[in-house]
């Protein structure tokens, strides 16, 4: 690509004056585009070394790179205290149309973390009721974290822990107890709906023949399918779902605290084992079994990503409540004490989410009583709809879902507005099917007619996307491929608007049919399909050939 090319003929120039490439040669595309195309701050970096001015470095830099006859490159301007702005011919935007088209659904991909093994944990919410909401955002925010790490190189493995043993469990048995049999619910019972309905269809399929642990085992099966059913809906499988109970049942927790107490790491106080977690960098020792005997979620969590890491993972990543970030630090420490591992797991913390409609907060849920579910916003917005609200804003911000306006058919509604791009895409390519253009081969096709200001930001927004999807990736951080998917729509609604692509005007000199500007535009407008299929898809949102009609003063798309 023309960044990479560019980096390198850089770093050869600065190699040329005499002076050592730093690590890194940053190009960064200036918000002005007087500035140029491209802009680099290698001067200043160098200056120090050098013992010359950053200005004087920088021109130096310049008339080397000038000398080079680096492609594309039109000339290099030095700018304020020793920028290097870098002006390019519009051909390599022609270019980067020819790559994007050539590339086709692998547009945006790279090998960076090829043949990296990355066990991905997200949503793991105890199996004792449905999904709440804030659960479905990081239920979003982990499955396009995992297209992206995968669309650069890597092999992601998708993993649910299933916490299904311990306090939360005994507490489903003696709610779905005393709802089988008609007695009092606990004070700190499960009160939603789910629990009555499951308790009376287990009574009505069994009578009252079940204990409380057969019970407790039936209505949990049923509660995990119940959340692999949500899951379904919103388009996110698993590889794996790991039972918590697999871990005591095969003995790992106890060899845990056998290895732990081996290397001297552990002590006995106030009845209970502690971890002296404070000699790996935790702020305060932490207890891995308590006085009454019971393991604590330390001594669990241990266990289960030493079998993570004993499956074949080379990193793990996990994506939690922030409601757990004083768990980060004890659960790293615990694993550097245990297998010599360093930063492991990576951790994501997750805000919550508030459910508005008419301006006010929806905190009651019918299924749940006292939160509302995933399957509430479900049924009320498609999956699409609610994947990509979830994806707008980063995952460590507190988010508020507006029903009113996710509902909403507009252009107001952010999601509408990107599929509305991909469906004006792909009316236009049926219209012209329609019409029996015939499109020329690409390499017969006069690109350097796309000089129109809107044709131009589309294409730099598509030069944009793989260095975008590798930050995306490399920071955890999928809002960014929406705020790109809603920065490229609203270009192409306004190339949409302002350059024809079917113009009758613009005819052959021979034959009458579609003219070379015409030929040139279908070609940027399959582009355009590509990069914005390629972001929707990252983030799991379908890119639609076809939507309704919008209101009566806006255009249909729908054929």
């Amino acid at each position: 690509m023309i960044r990479d090319q560019l980096g390198a003929a850089l770093r050869t120039a600065v190699e040329a004056c005499g002076l050592a490439p730093p690590t890194e040669v940053r190009l960064d595309v200036p918000k002005a585009r007087e500035h140029g195309d491209f802009a680099s701050n290698v001067a200043l970096q160098l200056a120090k070394a050098a013992g010359r001015p950053p200005r004087v470095v920088a021109d130096d830099i310049a008339r080397a790179l000038m000398a080079a006859d680096v492609a594309h490159l039109e000339r290099v301007e030095v700018a304020g205290p020793g920028f290097l702005n870098l002006h390019l011919d519009p051909g390599w935007l022609h270019d980067l149309l020819r790559a994007v088209l050539a590339a086709g659904d692998t547009w945006g991909t790279g090998d960076e973390l090829a043949g990296q093994r990355i066990n991905l944990e997200f949503v793991s919410a105890n199996p004792t009721g449905p999904l709440h909401a804030g659960g479905g955002r990081w239920i979003a925010v982990g499955d396009a974290t995992a297209n992206l790490l995968a669309a650069r190189g890597a092999q992601v493995h998708r993993e649910y822990y299933l916490n299904d043993t311990g306090n939360q469990l005994d507490m489903l048995r003696e709610s779905l107890s005393a709802r089988y049999h008609g007695r009092q619910l606990p004070e700190d019972g499960y009160k939603g709906a789910y629990v009555t309905e499951l308790a009376s269809e287990l009574r009505g399929e069994h009578g009252d023949a079940l204990t409380d642990d057969e019970l407790c085992e039936l209505g949990l099966a049923r509660l995990i399918v119940g959340i692999r059913d949500d899951l379904a809906r919103i388009g996110v499988h698993f590889d794996t779902w790991f039972s918590e109970r697999t871990l005591h049942e095969r003995g790992d927790v106890a060899d845990v605290l056998r290895v732990l107490d081996g290397k001297g790491i552990t002590y006995s106080a106030e009845g209970a084992v502690w971890l002296r977690s404070t000699d790996f960098g935790d702020d305060r020792d932490r207890v891995l079994v308590r006085s009454n005997g019971t393991t604590t979620y330390l001594c669990n969590d241990l266990a289960y990503h030493r079998d993570k890491l004993a499956r074949g993972s080379d990193h793990l990543i996990d994506i939690w409540g922030s409601d757990h970030h004083g768990q980060v630090k004890s659960l790293q420490a615990g694993l550097q004490a245990l297998l010599g591992v360093h930063g492991e797991p990576e951790i994501i913390l997750g805000q919550l989410v508030k459910l508005m409609r008419d301006g006010r907060e929806i905190k009651i849920s019918k299924r749940a009583g006292n939160y509302v579910t995933l399957a509430d916003i479900l049924d009320e917005v498609e999956a699409d709809v609610a994947r990509m609200t979830f994806l707008l804003q980063s995952l460590d911000t507190k988010q508020t879902f507006d029903l009113d306006l996710v509902t909403s058919q507009s252009m107001d509604n952010p999601v509408y507005y990107v599929q509305m791009a991909h469906a004006r895409i792909a009316s236009i390519g049926r219209r012209a099917t329609e019409a029996g253009v015939s499109r020329l081969p690409l390499e017969q096709v006069d690109l350097s007619l796309l000089t129109h200001e809107r044709e131009t930001e589309l294409l730099r927004a598509l030069a944009d996307q793989p260095e975008m999807i590798a930050a995306a990736a490399a920071e955890r951080a999928p809002h960014k491929v929406s705020h790109w998917a809603l920065d490229f729509a609203g270009r192409f609604h306004g190339f949409y608007r302002d350059c024809r692509v079917l113009d009758p005007s613009d005819a052959a000199e021979v034959g009458g049919g579609p003219g070379a500007l015409t030929q040139a535009r279908l070609a940027l407008t399959d582009a355009c399909g590509i990069g914005l299929a390629r972001a929707l898809g990252l983030l799991g949102v379908h890119a639609p050939d076809e939507m309704a009609r919008l209101d009566d003063d806006q255009d249909p798309v729908a054929g």
